[in-house]
């Protein structure tokens, strides 16, 4: 298609349109035709990243914090000038609704902003000595080349929070983009390269995931390793890292909690549910996934939460009018599919949707099920997309043992009016963030992280910044 991006790997300051890993089609999953042709990169590829970033660490490592905030300000500007792009090719090979688009790849020039401002304030420090003519300093340094993988589901967002970071840290990076949606970080990447970034400082390749990580992680020039995706292919990684002493930052799965009390805002709490569910096809990490309702105020919630996923349209990305997308893949359909016949299988009804629309693009309707078993799949399989089921409650300990019941920790969502439940939910939920009555998670300067499956280490906030940092103590005896 004429309006798609040129798919190319970019590595040591070229673009690459052909490479010796073949090539895969590229798909838009509103209409299943083929958008472009993505090349996929070999071991002569990857071993040239290697290199590469090799190189541009040595030159980055070097260049001043306030040049490289001067250069990241000068992206961020670029971004905001060609958001618009990136999000019209995102929502081709992505299937998001436009408007959903256009926000994150707005959001990309916020967290490269911040990171840039925070890359000023890498502090060491002093410590005080035991003896005369001695100085003990405690010194931040750039880890060096980093691997970074990331997901379909975000391209842009979880693309610059990885490139951002190691970039204003004075890392080298080589990322490996989503094959299935590759356009916008394409586009997210010439943005730095056209900004002046040096060759070799960021380089981006596709591949055929196990192949790639495999090569690039083993690889002693990479000291770094950012994962976000699945639990079972994060813990692959994690062991592949920690097997070659690699520093690690893993954002994986979660099956979030969304708790509401009896003494929530019921209308507040219904309005915010549907659109964190259903936001891009309910394909998101943090997106909530068990729904916690205390008996009393059940099926007042469900009312609400039913007649406005009713409301929301379907369709296409590309149409003004769509608030909801077709899932990106055709698995993704197949999987929400399973979950909700094995649901109905042990007893759940179905308000809501439970079939695929249509023959052609991966559309599935807003589903919600009540009466679900506490062993249906969906109880404790993180299903990846648009299906809610509702569950009933007594009381606070019941509903946080079984909130906490799982491996997952990425996130969970609370409402209620007693500060007093509010603070002590807080408190004991096993969670790497938690929002209460409304939605706060994901902006550049909070940090982004889960605990037990759900990975280590976060991402956004100064806590994104030290991940890329090691730290080295000097003491030294003047003579």
């Amino acid at each position: 298609m004429s309006n798609y991006t040129q798919l190319a790997l970019h590595i040591d300051g070229e673009w690459l349109v052909r490479a010796s890993g073949g090539g895969q089609p590229v798909t838009n999953p509103a209409d299943e035709k083929t958008l472009g042709e993505l090349p996929l990169a070999g071991v002569p590829e990857l071993d040239h990243a290697l290199a590469a970033a090799e190189r541009g660490f040595t030159v980055w490592k070097r260049t001043s914090a306030h040049d490289r905030y001067t250069l990241l300000r000068k992206v961020a500007v670029l971004v905001r000038e060609r958001h618009e792009r990136m999000a019209e090719v995102m929502t081709l090979d992505q299937g998001k609704p436009l408007a959903e688009a256009l926000m994150e790849a707005k959001a990309a020039a916020d967290h490269i902003e911040w990171y840039a401002e925070e890359g000023r304030r890498v502090y060491g420090r002093v410590i005080a000595p035991r003896g005369p003519s001695i100085r003990a300093t405690v010194m931040r340094e750039p880890i060096g080349p980093v691997a970074a993988f990331t997901p379909w589901n975000f391209p842009v967002n979880q693309a610059v929070r990885k490139i951002a970071g190691a970039l204003a840290a004075g890392c080298s990076i080589i990322i490996k983009g989503p094959e299935d949606t590759p356009a916008s970080v394409v586009e997210l990447v010439r943005c730095f390269t056209d900004a002046g970034l040096p060759a070799g400082v960021l380089n981006l390749v596709f591949g055929r995931p196990a192949e790639v990580s495999a090569h690039l992680i083993p690889s002693p020039v990479i000291r770094k390793v950012s994962f976000t995706g699945s639990v079972p292919v994060g813990k692959q990684l994690a062991a592949m890292a920690g097997m070659h002493m690699k520093r690690a930052t893993m954002e994986l799965g979660g099956h979030a909690p969304f708790i509401v009390f009896a003494d929530a805002d019921i209308a507040s709490a219904a309005t915010v549910a549907v659109t964190l569910k259903h936001r891009n096809a309910g394909q998101v990490c943090a997106a909530p996934s068990r729904f916690f309702l205390h008996e009393s105020i059940h099926d007042q919630f469900v009312e609400a939460f039913v007649d406005k996923s009713k409301a929301l349209k379907l369709g296409s990305g590309q149409d003004k009018a769509t608030q909801m997308g077709p899932l990106a893949m055709f698995k993704r359909v197949e999987a929400i599919l399973r979950l909700t016949d094995d649901a109905k299988s042990r007893g759940a009804r179905v308000l809501t949707g439970g079939e695929r629309l249509g023959s052609v693009g991966n559309f599935f309707p807003p589903t919600t099920l009540v009466d679900v078993a506490d062993d249906a799949l969906v109880s404790f399989e993180e299903p990846f997309g648009p299906i809610a089921p509702m569950y009933r409650f007594k009381g606070f300990d019941e509903v946080v043992a079984r909130a906490n019941s799982l491996p997952f920790g990425l996130s969970a969502f609370v409402f209620t009016r007693s500060l007093k439940t509010s603070i002590d939910i807080s408190n004991e939920l096993e969670s790497g963030m938690i929002s209460i009555n409304h939605f706060g998670l994901a902006l550049p300067e909070t940090p982004f992280g889960g605990v037990k499956d759900s990975g280590h280490g976060s991402e956004g906030g100064s806590e994104g910044l030290d991940a890329y940092l090691t730290t080295k103590f000097v003491s030294e005896l003047g003579q």
